[in-house]
């Protein structure tokens, strides 16, 4: 291991690996509820099955990253992705499953194509940087907008769209209405607040707590625990079989047939063309986002950043990382998830020392235990992880500081991009607005020049998604 990893070079030990991997895996355990509380709400796809599909990829991803690049960080399908993937993908366009999962495989194949060309960075620069700094913004309400409605704190409202659930227990509210949403407020306080006390693994443990309380004071309500395990299995192989059937292998046996799509009145298929090519193209900036300012952001606080002689800094073994994430994604399409990247958690064992792969593996080797633990995942209520959907809304939404909102025109962009992504319930929307509005501030304020060759033709493409595929 001291050859391989380097540890003494990188000033860590075996010890200090250890602790910082079993750190980053109780940081980000929480995506293995998550992930398929979300997934288990498209048709024909089971909680089980979506579990496994999550936690193998993140296996093979954060091994990857740990063997190629050295880097003590981990990956699994990432938050706001996998809620493009089922809420705007499938539910939104309209698209099955199946379908969903080729788009996130032509991501994985481009990013593969764009990291080993070193065309990546051509694409990173033609996005502006107010739209780049309001993405992760955006995403982050998204999400939080999913946790509340999740929680049954926002509901559906025939006038104005969206309203807050009654809380009235002298009207139409009762206590069985309630609780869950109490259950949600109580488990995000005390994410906050177990946070704010440096307390490692807050989301996973207050999930954990809120799920003890909701079951609690299930007690409280008549019929609560009718049927209550009618239907699920407590055989974490029973997870695994319908994983086999279910998830494995469905973007080549299913994932070509757009019929489904086509059959809906309105589409066509020039519209199937620019969706599938503004789709993956959507899923694939935002993951060289996120893996990028994940690579950065943890790489500074473990003070591993590489100096340069021109005076910047980067990434030891950045490309390596980017390839990593690729082929990680590339697995997630094949077992059956959405687009996998660098969590950014992994900063939570980089900041218990983590200095290099070792950690990583030993985060790998704990998601290898959790694949036998899906029946105890499975009781996790939408109300406990609803409030980590909104936590992790909080820490996404923190970059909004980095825009000039004193400069118009890079204010317009970047609010665009990150009001209207949880506004139309699509990522991709977000990015288009941004794009074409930048450029049609360039264009009326005489600075078409600044606006590159890369721009026009990415803002294109998203212009024509309105007008061909909505």
């Amino acid at each position: 291991m001291e050859k391989f990893f380097g540890l003494a070079k990188n000033k860590t030990s075996v010890k200090t690996e250890i602790a910082a991997g079993i750190t980053t895996f109780m940081a980000m355990a929480y995506i293995l509820m998550v992930n398929p509380g979300m997934f288990s709400e498209l048709e024909g796809v089971s909680y089980g099955a979506a579990y496994i599909a999550t936690a193998i990829p993140a296996i093979i991803g954060t091994v990857l990253i740990g063997l190629m690049a050295n880097l003590p960080l981990a990956q699994a399908p990432g938050m706001g992705l996998n809620a493009f993937f089922v809420y705007t993908v499938c539910m939104g366009l309209g698209f099955t499953y199946a379908n969903a999962l080729l788009f996130v495989l032509a991501d994985g194949l481009l990013f593969v194509l764009l990291t080993v060309t070193g065309l990546r960075k051509v694409i990173f620069q033609a996005i502006p940087e107010s739209v780049k700094k309001a993405v992760p913004a955006g995403i982050g309400l998204f999400i939080a907008f999913l946790g509340f409605q999740n929680a049954g704190i926002v509901v559906n409202d025939a006038a104005t769209c969206v309203n807050l659930a009654s809380f009235n227990v002298l009207g139409t509210a009762t206590w069985a209405d309630i609780m869950p949403k109490l259950v949600t407020i109580a488990t995000l306080i005390a994410i906050a607040v177990m946070s704010k006390r440096k307390i490692k693994g807050a989301i996973l443990i207050s999930i954990i707590a809120g799920a003890v309380v909701y079951y609690a004071l299930g007690f409280t309500i008549p019929g609560f625990y009718d049927g209550f395990l009618a239907g699920v299995s407590l055989n974490p192989i029973d997870a695994f079989v319908a994983f086999g059937k279910e998830a494995f292998g469905k973007v080549f046996t299913e994932g070509f047939d757009f019929s489904a799509y086509l059959a809906v009145e309105g589409h066509s298929k020039g519209g199937l063309v620019i969706a599938f090519i503004t789709t993956a193209l959507a899923f694939c900036m935002v993951d060289m986002f996120d893996t990028m300012g994940t690579l950065y952001g943890a790489c500074r606080g473990g003070n591993m950043l590489i100096k340069k002689a021109d005076g910047t800094t980067e990434v030891p073994n950045m490309n390596k990382a980017m390839l990593a994430d690729a082929i990680a994604t590339c697995t997630g399409a094949v077992c059956g998830t959405s687009t996998v990247t660098t969590f950014v958690e992994s900063s939570a064992g980089v900041a218990a020392g983590g200095r290099t792969g070792l950690s990583s593996i030993v985060t790998a080797a704990l998601f290898v235990v959790a694949l036998f633990l899906s029946p105890i995942a499975a009781l996790i209520p939408a109300a406990a992880y609803a409030a980590a959907l909104i936590y992790v809304g909080i820490l996404m939404i923190g970059c909004v500081k980095d825009i000039k909102w004193d400069d118009p025109a890079t204010a317009l962009p970047a609010f665009l991009t990150l009001t209207m992504m949880p506004f139309t319930y699509n990522i991709s929307y977000g990015i288009a607005f941004g794009m074409v509005s930048y450029i049609a501030v360039k264009v009326f304020t005489g600075k078409i020049k600044e606006v590159s060759i890369g721009t026009w033709v990415i803002s294109i493409l998203f212009a024509a998604m309105f007008f061909l595929t909505h």
